[in-house]
Order: C-alpha cells, then sequence, then structure tokens
C-alpha cells in the first residue's frame, strides 16, 4: 500500500535525500538518480514526473527525476521500495589486499611478481580486446589467441570444424587499424568475460593501481563459448570440453605453464563429481604443468536445491513457478538400491501420476503442458540413479503457482534423496522450493575433484555472501569449495571500456586463477619449485587460507579458508629452505 503525503515517512524523505549529499554530486543539482524496486508498469510514473526510467529488470530500475517529485514516488502503488543512488567505492584494491596479494605482488622480495611467463585461458563469454587493460603500452596485445566458438567456420583451430581463432598478430593488425572490429569482428555483448579477464589479468593500463588484475603481465588466452543459435547465452557442456582442450594444446604449443578459468556452471547433473563431464576435467588437469580453478556458482539462496530422506512416508516438495517460463527441469538423484515412484503435480493441480523404472519413460498432457519423466540406471562410474523430470509448455509459457514433486518410497534401502531446479541464470530464485536446502548449492563442474573450487565471500565485512554455492558435494563425496574470495562488488574491466563493480563467484574465481598464476610463475618461470601446479598447488592455498578462530574448517560454505596469497608462498618459502637443508634439491 503507497505512503500518503500526511504520513510521518513523507517528512523523512528530506532527511534521506540530505545524507544522500555524501555521494559527491551538487546540492543543487536539479535531478537525481532513484534506484527503485517495482511491479507492473513505470510507463505513468515516467509520464506523470517526466521522469527517465531505465529497466534492470523484470523488477528494479533507474528513475531519474527532480528533486522535488521524489516525495512522490510514495504515491504510485507501482513503487515497492526506493533508495537514492550512493557512491561506489573502488574495491578490487581492497579485495586484493584481503587476498594477501598486493604485498607479495609489488615486493621486490618475492621477485616483483606479475605472472608473466603464465597462460590464462579465460573460457566465458569472450573479450573485448580493445580493452586498454589487455593492451601492452606500445600498443600491442597481451592476447595470444581468441577462439570464438560462436562464428561461423572461417578459420577454426586446428582439429575444431567450427568457430574462428584469431592470434595475436591478428589481433595487433586489428589494434593498429582505425576500425578493429572491421577486422576482428569479436564482441563480448554479456561483458561476463571481460570481466573476469579482467580481475584475473588485467593490467589497469591509463587507470589507478586500484583498477589492475591480480597478476597483470600475464599471457592471455580468450575462448568464446556458445555454437548453437537460438540457446541464448548458455553453452553445452561439450563446447566447454573442447575449450578446456583447445587450451591445454595452446599452452603445449607455446611451452607455457596454464591457469583455466571457468565460471560457469550448471545444476543439471548428480553433483558427486563423477560425470563424465567431470572426470574430463579431473583427468585434463593432471596434463602439463597446470591447474583449473572452477566458480562455485550463485545457487547458495537460490532455493534450487532440496534433499530428504525417505523413510515410509511419502514426502512433498513443493515449489513455486514464476512467470515467464519456457520449460522447467527437476533432476533427481537417489541410490539405485531404493525403489520409489515420483508424481508431478501442476499449478492447476494436474497430475502425472506415479512413475518409476517399470513405467518409465512416461509422457503425460497436461492442461497447457506436457510432462516427461525418465527414471535412468546407474552407470559405470556411479551407484546413484537419475529421475529426469522436464516440464513443458503447449504455448509459450508454463503456467505459474505452486506446483509439487511427490516421492513415494516402495522399498527404501538408503533413503538419501536429492533435487535441482535449473540455475538462477536459467529461471531466476523467483522458481524455487519453498523449503530448500542450502548445503550441495554448487554448481557442476564446481564439484570435479582436481579443479579448484571457488566460493565468495564479503571482504569488506569478513562475511559469507549469501549466494556463493556451497558444499559439500553430495553424499560427501569431496570436501567443497577449497576456499573463498572476495565476490562482492569486485572492480573489473567493462566490455566497450571503463570499469565498474561486479559481484558473484565468478569474479572470485579469477582473483585466484590470477593468484596461482602468480604462485606459478615464483614457482616454476622463475625455478623455486618446478611442482607448483595442480593439486600441490591447491594444497598450499588450503593450507595457507586465512580462518576465523570462530569457525570451524573445513566447512560448506567457506571450505579451508579464505585466499591468502602471502601465507602460502612465506610457507613455500619455508619449504624450500627446509628441502634445501635435506639436500632434496
Amino acid at each position: 500500500m503507497p505512503y500518503s503525503n500526511e504520513r510521518p515517512e513523507y517528512e523523512e524523505i528530506n532527511k534521506i535525500f540530505d545524507a544522500a549529499m555524501s555521494t559527491g554530486e551538487a546540492v543543487n543539482t536539479p535531478k537525481r538518480e532513484v534506484i527503485v524496486k517495482y511491479s507492473g508498469s513505470l510507463d505513468k510514473l515516467a509520464s506523470d514526473l517526466n521522469a527517465q526510467v531505465e529497466l534492470l529488470g523484470e523488477d528494479s530500475a533507474i528513475v531519474t527525476l527532480l528533486r522535488e517529485d521524489i516525495k512522490k514516488l510514495y504515491n504510485y502503488p507501482e513503487i515497492e521500495y526506493f533508495e537514492l543512488s550512493k557512491r561506489l567505492v573502488l574495491t578490487l584494491l581492497s579485495s586484493a589486499e584481503s587476498a594477501c596479494i598486493t604485498s607479495v605482488r609489488d615486493s621486490a622480495d618475492y621477485g616483483n611478481l606479475s605472472g608473466e611467463g603464465i597462460l590464462v585461458s579465460i573460457i566465458d563469454s569472450g573479450v573485448d580486446y580493445t580493452h586498454p587493460a589487455f593492451i601492452n603500452a606500445d600498443n600491442t596485445t597481451r592476447i595470444r589467441y581468441i577462439w570464438d566458438q560462436t562464428t561461423p567456420s572461417e578459420a577454426p583451430p586446428s582439429g575444431f570444424k567450427y568457430g574462428t581463432e584469431y592470434t595475436s598478430e591478428q589481433i595487433n593488425q586489428a589494434l593498429a587499424s582505425e576500425n578493429p572490429l572491421a577486422i576482428i569482428p569479436q564482441l563480448d555483448v554479456l561483458g561476463h568475460g571481460t570481466a573476469v579477464c579482467g580481475a584475473a589479468a588485467g593490467n589497469g593500463r591509463s587507470q589507478q593501481p586500484a583498477y589492475t588484475g591480480v597478476a597483470p603481465k600475464a599471457a592471455i588466452m580468450a575462448v568464446k563459448l556458445g555454437r548453437n543459435e537460438g540457446e541464448g547465452t548458455f553453452a553445452r557442456t561439450t563446447e566447454l570440453m573442447r575449450a578446456v582442450k583447445y587450451s591445454y594444446d595452446k599452452a603445449a604449443e607455446l611451452g607455457m605453464p596454464l591457469v583455466v578459468n571457468i565460471s560457469y556452471g550448471s545444476n543439471d547433473g548428480a553433483h558427486d563429481g563423477v560425470s563424465i563431464f567431470e572426470s574430463y576435467l579431473n583427468k585434463i588437469a593432471q596434463r602439463g604443468k597446470s591447474c583449473i580453478i572452477v566458480a562455485s556458482g550463485n545457487e547458495g539462496a537460490a532455493g534450487h536445491h532440496f534433499h530428504t530422506v525417505l523413510r515410509n512416508e511419502p514426502v512433498v516438495a513443493e515449489f513455486s513457478m514464476s512467470e515467464n517460463i519456457t520449460s522447467l527441469y527437476a533432476t533427481i538423484w537417489k541410490n539405485f538400491a531404493d525403489v520409489v515412484s515420483v508424481e508431478i503435480v501442476s499449478p492447476s493441480g494436474m497430475s502425472s501420476g506415479n512413475v518409476n523404472i517399470k513405467n518409465s519413460p512416461a509422457l503425460v498432457h497436461l492442461d497447457g503442458a506436457i510432462i516427461y519423466i525418465n527414471a535412468g540406471q546407474p552407470s559405470h562410474y556411479s551407484t546413484a540413479q537419475e529421475i529426469f523430470a522436464l516440464v513443458s509448455p503447449k504455448g509459450k509459457f508454463l503456467s505459474p503457482g505452486l506446483g509439487k514433486i511427490i516421492l513415494k518410497p516402495i522399498r527404501i534401502v538408503d533413503g538419501r534423496v536429492d533435487i535441482w531446479l535449473p540455475t538462477l541464470e536459467e529461471v531466476t530464485d523467483r522458481t524455487s522450493f519453498l523449503h530448500p536446502t542450502t548445503e550441495t548449492t554448487l554448481t557442476i563442474p564446481s564439484t570435479a575433484f582436481n579443479v579448484i573450487t571457488v566460493g565468495g565471500y564479503n571482504s569488506k565485512l569478513d562475511a559469507e555472501a549469501a549466494f556463493s554455492g556451497r558444499g559439500y558435494t553430495r553424499n560427501n563425496e569431496f570436501i567443497k569449495p577449497d576456499l573463498v574470495a572476495p565476490a562482492v562488488d569486485v572492480v573489473s574491466c567493462r566490455a566497450g571500456g571503463g570499469y565498474g563493480t561486479f559481484t558473484g563467484t565468478s569474479i572470485a574465481a579469477p582473483i585466484v586463477s590470477g593468484a596461482s598464476a602468480l604462485l606459478m610463475e615464483w614457482g616454476i618461470v622463475k625455478g623455486n619449485d618446478p611442482f607448483l601446479y595442480g593439486q600441490r598447488l591447491k594444497a598450499f592455498l588450503q593450507r595457507n587460507a586465512a580462518r576465523n578462530p570462530d569457525r570451524e574448517y573445513p566447512n560448506p560454505i567457506w571450505g579451508y579458508g579464505t585466499l591468502c596469497l602471502k601465507e602460502a608462498i612465506d610457507n613455500l618459502i619455508t619449504f624450500k629452505y627446509l628441502d634445501e637443508r635435506r639436500n632434496l634439491f
């Protein structure tokens, strides 16, 4: 219900506004930017108040209007809440300090580490190769290769049938021209990959040191994921596997140690680290002098995981489904020794009926929707059984409302069951379980054992980030995440130029990727520890992570603690000294 002009809150608006003057804007600025949470349409508000409305999403926007009109926002029922804009403080420097990076990178005691001699592969949405952070002072590129999987097969990498590969020579030619995009039309439309690349290896050129990434002299390689048209921004696991192979092939060709950064994830799988996809990453991570860094995902508070233990009675997993959902899957995992049936009830109350391994796959037509349920069988690498349910609309969208997944025990031995809905990026947090489980919200492939799984935390508050994907893997197979890094309001490169702030585990992972590049430079390139990669590198990151004495470690939120590069390298120096005394080197 909107506030009226007679309510006390109306009188407080001037106090709120005066407090906002700390943003640094002039007091006499005629218009102000207000961040609003809204529902419905803001067209009438924009017309009435002669305001500029910029929609940021389905429930948030920026409204620019006259200062004296701010109080009028209370009169519009579409406005659920608003706040005045506030000045942002650059936080990449603070993030680097929290992770004990700057004291190492800027110190001659450690060899002035910069990532030089290490190849950092960013597998993401592409990279803005024209951004100054990826260009040397002589206007030559720091990028060795770009593989754009989304373009026609004009010049695919050797051994691949699609996409276009660009070499550093071609990128330099483009940078020297008046219109670089006419020569290399590679764009990072989402900006995600550019931000990730900047956090790991941006050089902060032409800006303050606060804008510098962790490994500013590392060689960069970028793979833009996604080949199939009509699938939006979502890539396939097969494309990611090709991208990883490509990265390793190029590192071998160049004779360089390799750090691979993956800030992609999925909920479609068992989350136990043993799928073929995850096993592939486990194997290739043992190839060459390398490490693979994977973000734990942003599913911690999304409400997309449900865990239960079946005994004698049915269990109902209720879920809400928001508007404009084009399809919804649920992946149900249990012990194959348990026999259960699954029933899906749509928001309208229509039922799929009971489906088990004897009568699956089942295809059921309901009012406005089609439900497909398939009970699989155990694989050669796992005794788990997947029951996959897919709800598709007969029209464009599924009907919103409350639905149910009903699990009915038939013969129970173990009883543990886990269900996952799609990720935030696919269905938002408005499609979720009513009673979710926050544990085991890691996205795949961060569940793979041999990768370094990175969660996120708020380094300014030394507090957990609710969105950060949590461990452990299903059935407590592995302790994940391995550690956490700053993930809230981290400054990095913005596609198209300039810098912005980014939040999420996608930005925490490249901080660890950059730190890994510095460690590998110290160890491999500078000859202090030729075996500092893979699980050995992970072990030192875990051993020397910073830990709060009030918390138990490892745990599903913090892993072994927060990234602290200085402690890791100091410990490595100590071990090197001890090994030299023992004549081990």
